[in-house]
């Protein structure tokens, strides 16, 4: 996939929010969360995915743990696109708005082996990391907003205990 940027139009922000963010701000902000909206989809995608058609001698191992994780990125989506209402933006919600906007790779039709998988994963949660560290900054220093700074914190550290995680497994 290619990183194309999230744009909000003047009818995607509620204007007569006041909680202490100008309205260019949120829009940054916004951006910001789209993307990151999209990044965590299609994890999700890929995470379920693989517990679908994970195989090998470590199935049942496999299959229960990425249920757990696309478990737990499903509570980020559900997060991310609250934060962007708060803020007064709109969250995506059709599978082509996310996918237009992912900065993670897709490989449809492969179907690859359970360390492929693992290492799949590590590389995109990897990313995902790096982009919210770059997020993160942006939030507070460019948007003046500690609040999706801190959220985008929260995020960054669980996607970096999950990444731990699944190099613990794929070293098992």
């Amino acid at each position: 996939m290619h990183c194309v940027m999230a744009q909000t139009t003047d009818t995607t922000l509620e204007k007569n929010l006041n909680i202490g963010i100008a309205e260019q701000d949120r829009e940054g902000l916004v951006s910001i969360l789209t993307l990151q909206l999209a990044d965590e989809y299609a994890l999700y995608t890929k995470t379920r995915n693989y517990h679908w058609n994970v195989t090998g001698p470590h199935f049942n191992d496999y299959h229960k743990f990425f249920e757990g994780q696309y478990g737990e990125i499903e509570v980020f989506i559900d997060d991310i696109a609250e934060r962007v209402r708060q803020l007064g933006g709109k969250a995506m919600g059709t599978l082509d708005e996310l996918k237009s906007h992912t900065r993670l790779p897709e490989h449809p039709g492969q179907y690859p082996s359970d360390k492929e998988m693992l290492s799949n994963l590590i590389a995109d949660h990897e990313a995902i990391i790096r982009n919210l560290r770059v997020d993160v900054e942006k939030s507070t220093e460019s948007f003046h907003d500690a609040g999706t700074s801190d959220f985008l914190t929260g995020l960054m550290e669980s996607h970096e205990k999950m990444v731990w995680m699944l190099r613990a497994t794929a070293n098992s």
